[in-house]
């Protein structure tokens, strides 16, 4: 599995911030895991001990962690980042993440915020913004060295929840320019790649989308392909780029954990839970689903809610 990993700044400034940005957040936590805010597209969270790996779904949206340590893995590529790094998803991915680093004296602390693609697209159009193509193959999530310029609109948008009369007219302008400062930065080509119309990313992305919301559906790569206005082996070669999976097991995963959900909140059986989400056969989807998430259906579940 490869790795990428978050390094450490040497900037005073960005460490300021970031203690800012971790007192100001855990202040707002009080003893709370998980706050959703005013802020419709902001979250923020709170673990005092390592967490098991949780597998999910990551929308388009930017992680930063002021305190603490997280590892999400994305296909069989990993990335271990907090504090000075910083996590940005450009498009729906399934991803598997755990708090790596936390205690009671120091807990991991999470500003989660969800990437509003046309707000992007919008800030795009601005003059003032120009961003290099990218290079094939860019991946979907990447991480990226924290600067002042990003976390202070961060930490304002924290600080913006103490005057909830503010919140409507300020968190739009908080949210554009902490977009801009993504866009300028060295990874604003991921953004740029998916919002933009006539890009190969975003015409992946189309697809992706269209994954997501058919998953239950018999996947036909060729039509998928010709969905999108690329080749098989076009669309094969930026999906796998941009996702680090095939359209195949992108699916798969995308049952597999709309299956687990169902189970869980539903109360369906394994093999109830396998065909509402396109699997014909009941033992293939235990195989599958033992194989990603280390046990058999209904263990699993068992497991989950005695943790509930």
């Amino acid at each position: 599995m490869k790795a990428h990993k978050s390094r450490q700044s040497d900037d005073p400034q960005v460490a300021q911030v970031l203690h800012e940005l971790a007192d100001v957040i855990s202040k707002v936590m009080g003893h709370a895991s998980e706050v959703p805010t005013a802020v419709p597209v902001l979250t923020l969270y709170q673990n005092t001990v390592p967490t098991a790996p949780n597998p999910c779904t990551y929308v388009p949206s930017l992680l930063v962690i002021p305190q603490g340590k997280k590892r999400v893995d994305l296909g069989k590529q990993s990335y271990v980042f907090g504090e000075s790094t910083f996590l940005l998803t450009s498009i729906e991915l399934p991803i598997i993440s755990r708090v790596c680093a936390a205690s009671a004296e120091k807990p991991y602390l999470a500003f989660f915020l969800i990437l509003d693609m046309e707000m992007v697209r919008d800030v795009l159009h601005s003059e003032e913004v120009h961003i290099p193509s990218p290079p094939i193959g860019t991946r979907g999530m990447v991480l990226g060295e924290a600067t002042r310029e990003l976390l202070a609109p961060c930490l304002r948008m924290v600080q913006l929840l103490h005057t909830p009369q503010d919140v409507p007219f300020f968190s739009k302008l908080l949210q554009r320019e902490i977009i801009y400062r993504l866009l300028q930065g060295a990874q604003g080509d991921r953004l740029r790649s998916v919002a933009t119309l006539a890009d190969q990313s975003y015409r992946t992305a189309k697809a992706v989308t269209w994954l997501r919301d058919n998953f239950k559906k018999t996947l036909n790569v060729d039509e998928l392909a010709l969905m999108t206005g690329m080749s098989r082996s076009t669309l094969n070669h930026h999906f796998r780029g941009l996702t680090a999976m095939s359209p195949l097991q992108f699916q798969k995963q995308l049952r597999l954990h709309a299956a687990r959900q169902k189970m869980l909140t539903e109360e369906l059986d394994a093999a109830s839970a396998a065909f509402e989400v396109g699997y014909e056969s009941p033992s293939q989807f235990n195989r599958e689903y033992k194989r990603f998430f280390g046990q058999p259906p209904m263990r699993d579940i068992h497991a989950l809610r005695a943790n509930l």
